[in-house]
């Protein structure tokens, strides 16, 4: 019952106070891809913590309790009084219940979202090569259409899409640069990491750190990419190139050259910050790294801890 009770705690901490402190950083902007895996972290050691929780509620009356008593031995009396929890059978079938909802709501919602994603990405590719033409010096597809927009399309055919518009707009460093950044959006597989994102929204919508990661992440993939096609190039260029593109409403929100928070993209780019030193990048990671490992570490806690202190004596 103990463990149970620190999980979601656990929970309830980096749900709640997550969301604030790494909302309020300002570090995320220096190191937008590991302000990614940070966020990402944080929000599914949410769900990991609760479905423990509920894993560890329902040990003592389950299999741990009695079914390993011939692996483990004499210790096994240990583990039931670690794992111990108070209303038994229906304390148990609650934990059970909460575990399977987490699983359940993880299932459910990774195969619809990836379902629905994949299939838009395969019908607007398929339709963006009928209706335009492939461009072997732009590595794009030119879509004939008077309003200027870049963006891309992932999954199963990745095509970079520009239409005629922008290239009006544009001038060809500018239209270098956003293609520049529209292909870092595949070559790092930006739309996995915004769908694991949006998973774990819908999975806790009612937890403000994992309602908010897919507004975040899809802010810092820009972010990343925009750092990945200015890598040798001015930002300057690509600034400009947004601001005529940032009125633009792209068909694949989140993966156009501007399609999230543009002004504060701009700002970025034409102010641009000291990338985060090695020892501080070092931390973030153990940081993200513990993060994840939390909850796991804290259900296993007890058990390790009834293993170590050896047999017990018989009674």
């Amino acid at each position: 019952m103990t463990v149970a009770a620190v999980l979601v705690l656990y929970a309830a901490c980096v749900g709640t106070l997550g969301s604030r402190m790494l909302g309020r950083a300002t570090w995320p902007r220096r190191a937008p891809l590991l302000a990614i895996v940070t966020y990402l972290a944080a929000a599914w050691s949410v769900a990991a913590a609760l479905g423990l929780a509920g894993l560890t509620l329902a040990i003592h009356a389950t299999a741990l309790a009695g079914g390993l008593s011939g692996l483990i031995g004499a210790c096994v009396l240990r583990l039931r009084d670690a794992y111990a929890t108070p209303g038994g059978a229906t304390v148990a079938g609650l934990g059970l219940t909460l575990t399977g909802a987490v699983v359940a709501r993880t299932a459910v919602a990774a195969i619809t979202h990836l379902r629905a994603v994949r299939r838009h990405a395969l019908q607007h590719a398929e339709a963006a090569r009928l209706v335009g033409h492939r461009e072997s010096t732009l590595g794009a597809v030119l879509v004939d259409h008077a309003q200027p927009a870049a963006y891309c399309v992932a999954g199963p055919q990745p095509t970079v899409i520009v239409t005629t518009g922008a290239m009006q707009a544009l001038d060809p460093g500018q239209l270098d640069a956003v293609l520049a950044h529209e292909r870092a959006h595949l070559a790092y597989h930006h739309h996995r990491l915004l769908a694991i994102a949006r998973i774990a929204s819908q999975v806790l919508p009612f937890i403000p750190l994992t309602r908010d990661t897919a507004t975040q992440v899809a802010r810092l993939i820009e972010m990343h990419a925009d750092d990945a096609a200015t890598g040798a190039r001015d930002g300057e260029v690509l600034a400009t190139a947004l601001v005529a593109l940032a009125s633009t409403t792209s068909p694949v929100p989140g993966l156009a050259a501007a399609a999230t928070d543009a002004v504060q993209r701009i700002q970025r780019l034409l102010n641009p910050t000291e990338p985060l030193d090695r020892v501080r990048r070092q931390l973030l990671r153990a940081g993200a790294g513990a993060l994840a490992l939390t909850p796991v570490l804290l259900a296993l806690t007890p058990a390790v801890v009834a293993l170590a202190l050896g047999r017990v004596p018989a009674t």
